[in-house]
This record gives structure tokens, sequence and C-alpha cells, in this order.
């Protein structure tokens, strides 16, 4: 099975419809609105002269909003429609940033100066579309500088048995057939190739490549209304409220590499 031409296929599909979308906001964006949430801006704070490579960056917002912080941004995603539409907006905006169309597994062959990143970032539904965290994690090892970051905000894998899907991780992907998750979807329904991954392959198979954890949070709020059942309690904090206590929706983690 071609899981990658698969989901690249979709993901182009997707991002001519969410750069429309109240959803990414693009026109706020245009106006100087960051989009990015709480918890990263909370969490990686010193970017400012840093180069900082952003893994699958879909159409750059998050990118650009890193870049507006005083980031050296590349941006690196598998859809060329999402990579053009990047490129696009950072002209709109007037920001420097540099723009990728690859499969993260083949970075490498794109990037030519390796180990050249203070910062690699990667966030929210990034790494289900992944079937080789091993893999992942020594891609982001071989791109950082010694000493230098890695930040992740994920959503955490224990939802994924909430929406029926296995917790922890199976050789066999899921496949399903779906439209997208913004609020203008047109109906069109994509194939989509994915995998789940319990926090313990995501932790460990960073420490095999090398990247020390120095801190691992856990929230019970997603900053995205994106599952079915939320509610917003506080302003940009979306809670399940189907249970009796909280459950963890969102996780970040922080480390170094040695």
């Amino acid at each position: 099975m071609d899981y990658l031409n698969i989901n690249r296929d979709a993901w182009d599909k997707r991002a001519k419809v969410h750069i429309d979308s109240e959803f990414y906001d693009v026109k706020n964006f245009l106006e100087g609105t960051t989009s990015l949430r709480e918890i990263e801006i909370a969490e990686l704070t010193d970017v400012k002269g840093k180069k900082l490579l952003h893994l699958q960056c879909h159409f750059g917002l998050d990118s650009l909003s890193w870049a507006r912080k005083g980031a050296i941004v590349t941006g690196i995603d598998l859809s060329p429609v999402a990579i053009e539409a990047a490129n696009k907006i950072k002209k709109q905006v007037n920001i420097d940033a540099e723009f990728i169309c690859s499969d993260i597994y083949e970075i490498d062959n794109n990037i030519p100066e390796k180990n050249s990143f203070d910062i690699v970032f990667t966030s929210y539904g990034a790494i289900c579309w992944l079937p080789d965290l091993n893999k992942w994690a020594e891609t982001i090892a071989s791109n950082l500088k010694p000493g230098g970051i890695f930040y992740m905000v994920e959503f955490h894998p224990v939802y994924d048995l909430i929406a029926d899907y296995s917790y922890f991780y199976l050789p066999d992907p899921d496949i399903d057939e779906s439209g997208t998750y913004t609020e203008n979807c047109n109906g069109e329904k994509s194939k989509l190739v994915t995998w789940s991954h319990p926090l313990s392959n995501v932790i460990n198979s960073l420490i095999n490549s090398g990247i020390k954890i120095d801190q691992l949070n856990e929230f019970p709020f997603s900053p995205y209304n994106c599952f079915e059942g939320m509610l917003e309690k506080e302003p940009g904090r979306f809670f399940l409220d189907k249970f009796k206590y909280d459950m963890p929706l969102v996780y970040s983690i922080l480390g170094k590499k040695s």
C-alpha cells in the first residue's frame, strides 16, 4: 500500500479547503495574530535568532508565527499544495522563512546541512501519519545541533481509545474515508492512512535517538474544539464533558540532543 501518496493526495485536498476556513483564520493571521496556542507559547520561549525546523508544517501558519517571534524558520510538509500556499502567505506578510516540500523521512536528502538546527518543532495531529517513530526520532536527532532542543505538543493517545482506535501501535494502519475537520468541509471524502503511537513509543524512540527528555506534561484540555462532545470551560480550553473526571487530551515533550 502506498500510504505516502494516499495521504499526500488527501492533504492536497485538505489544504485547498483549510486555507479558507474559520478554523485556520488566515484573514486574521495576515493582520498580525498568531496561530500558536498557549501551551507551546508558554513552554518554547527562547526562539529569537534560533534556527527552527518545523516538521509537517501544513501551510505554514505556525512556522511563520515562530518567525514573527524572531526564529529563523524552515518548514517541511509533504503536500505541494500546502507548501505553495505557505510561500504565498509568507510573501503577503513579508516574513522570511523557507518552505520545503518533502516527506519527513526524506528530509536529510532535502536539507543540505545536517546537525544545523537549534530547535525542531512539531505539533497537534502530526505523528499519527507516520508508520515508524524510530526513523522519525532519528530524523529529528540528525537535524539538531548538539545541545539543540526538540519540542512537540500533540494530541494524547488516550483519546484514541475513546474514538475506538488502538492505544498501542499496530503494524497494519487504520484506513478511513472521511472529510476534513474544518467547519467548511465540502463533504468530499478522502482515504486516510494512520497509525496509533502510545506515549511510551514516542518517548523511547526519542531517548534511543539521543534526545534527553527534560520535560513531559499532560493537559486535560485541547486548544482546538476538534473532538465530539467538547465544552469550552475556559477561554481557548476545550474539555470533554462526558466523563466524571478530566482525561488527558494533549501532551508536550521538551528534550535536548546529547
